[in-house]
């Protein structure tokens, strides 16, 4: 299975107001391995960007001033995403701007340009929730080192959110999320398991006579049977 982790920096906060991407990076994840293929770029915007986006990205007027425009790098971009899941933080943010980039070149939607669209944001929410979720507060929760990130870059908050993607889904074989085929349902599909490689543990009298005791609590708490008694019912004394 293949995912794209991709993020973009942008000189702004709305493309409705004329703002545009600035950068845009993308981390291959193969088999749950980040592989050594990615795509980078950086954008000339054609405008300067607000000062509350320089101070987030620092990516001056000046050095994007010589970089190619996005109408230069969009082939290579879709090439790359085309049959990846890509996985975004907070994606409606940089799908509206990728939206107004490919709209501007009369190129159709960003979701029709790749196999799905997965946001790590909502994810991490389901997961934790009323704690924070940004990308460098999961980067704490999963132990994973963003010293070196002093500004918000495309490619190296794509590598980070590769790792703390990996780390959130640790122990599930797939997370595709397919809403055609499920009536809107997410769809999670899991290897076989093999059951040989589980370790018996012997239980004691004394602790199969405390499991009962525990059953029969709640049969009285319920005033009924446990589901755990009528999957294994008592042997006959």
């Amino acid at each position: 299975m293949r995912y794209v982790v991709l993020d973009t920096e942008t000189t702004g906060l709305d493309p409705l107001q004329g703002h545009r991407v600035i950068e845009i990076g993308c981390v291959e994840i193969v088999n749950r391995r980040v592989t050594q293929r990615h795509f980078h770029t950086y954008l000339n915007p054609d405008r300067d960007s607000d000062p509350g986006a320089l101070e987030v990205h620092g990516l001056t007027t000046e050095f994007l001033s010589d970089k190619p425009r996005f109408e230069d790098k969009v082939d290579e971009f879709l090439d790359f995403i085309q049959d990846g899941h890509v996985i975004i933080h907070n994606a409606e943010f940089d799908i509206r701007f990728l939206n107004a980039e490919l709209a501007r070149l009369q190129r159709g939607g960003f979701r029709d340009k790749c196999a799905g669209v997965v946001d790590s944001l909502m994810h991490a929410r389901e997961l934790h929730p009323g704690k924070r979720n940004s990308l460098d507060s999961l980067c704490d929760r999963y132990g994973i080192s963003n010293a070196h990130r002093v500004l918000h870059g495309a490619l190296l908050d794509s590598e980070l959110l590769a790792e703390v993607w990996l780390a959130m889904t640790r122990g599930q074989d797939s997370l595709v999320i397919d809403l055609g085929d499920t009536g809107g349902q997410a769809t999670t599909s899991f290897g076989a398991f093999d059951a040989s490689v589980l370790q018996v543990m012997p239980v004691d009298d004394a602790d199969l006579a405390a499991h009962q005791a525990y059953l029969a609590g709640l049969d009285k708490e319920s005033k009924g049977q446990t589901l755990w008694r009528k999957w294994a019912p008592l042997p006959a004394e």
